[in-house]
């Protein structure tokens, strides 16, 4: 399903489908400056591809390689689309992934790219590092209109799971955010939540909250707890959705990559 909105000079292309709203998931991709941001999920790519017949662009920008993001690259290839990437997405993009079961399910089957590409030049969009939660994630800006295409760089104040198979940095976060505010957004556009109200608000707010969550983790670390005391002291219990992918997404993995990446430090 598709379902089309307008805010002056962006489309937001919403797509999902029966089976990924049962799990509760949707996402975005937008139209603007005669170029589409990412590439949705495969089981939406008979109504991307047909948007994009119906609307030529100059060509696709993909954010990063997670399947609701680059899940059609390898259709939009064939199709002779333009496309935009960073070489580590192209390369995460034509790597076999493992795969759980509940992706398969939601989203479709997310064919490899392996054919070859066209690249383009988008004028007027920057593409900007943005990772933590990705290792390829990235936002585009548009610093004329004072508009930021965020991918997931928000999802929400309160992200309390993390996907080790992703490689999510939950720490790097922070620095990614604060890095986007100094840019001084007026409108900040989420992959899965559309337009935000107070962009800008609520990704502060969200760094703040990483960073403070953070804090008390590593704090529990220097005491000695193990992940899964710490995940259920500072997050709170496992959901259903957690054990139903076989802790793919979980509190657990958020402690873990605080953990990982305190290592580091």
């Amino acid at each position: 399903m598709l379902e089309i909105a307008t805010y002056g000079d962006v489309q937001r292309l919403h797509f999902s489908t029966r089976r990924s709203r049962a799990a509760g998931y949707s996402v975005s991709c937008y139209a603007v400056r005669g170029v589409v941001i990412d590439s949705a999920f495969d089981d939406v790519g008979g109504e991307l591809l047909a948007w994009i017949a119906a609307n030529p662009p100059r060509g696709v920008i993909i954010t990063h390689a997670h399947d609701d993001h680059g899940g059609n690259v390898e259709r939009l290839a064939r199709a002779g689309v333009p496309m935009q990437m960073q070489p580590d997405t192209a390369k995460l993009l034509g790597t076999p992934q493992t795969r759980g079961w509940h992706r398969h399910w939601a989203w479709g089957d997310m064919p490899r790219f392996t054919s070859p590409w066209t690249s383009f030049e988008s004028p007027g969009l920057e593409t900007i590092a943005a990772r933590g939660h990705s290792p390829d994630h990235y936002v585009v800006w548009d610093a004329e209109r004072e508009t930021l295409f965020a991918a997931d760089l928000y999802l929400s104040v309160k992200v309390k799971v993390a996907h080790p198979v992703y490689r999510e940095d939950v720490r790097q976060q922070i620095a990614s955010i604060r890095g986007v505010l100094a840019l001084k957004p007026k409108r900040v556009f989420d992959a899965h939540r559309g337009l935000l109200k107070d962009g800008a608000v609520v990704l502060a707010a969200k760094a703040n909250w990483i960073e403070e969550t953070c804090g008390r983790i590593d704090a529990l670390i220097a005491r000695g707890w193990s992940d899964r005391a710490i995940a259920r002291e500072v997050l709170g219990r496992e959901t259903m959705f957690t054990y139903a992918t076989f802790f793919d997404w979980s509190r657990r993995n958020f402690v873990a990559s605080v953990r990982q990446t305190g290592r580091q430090r």
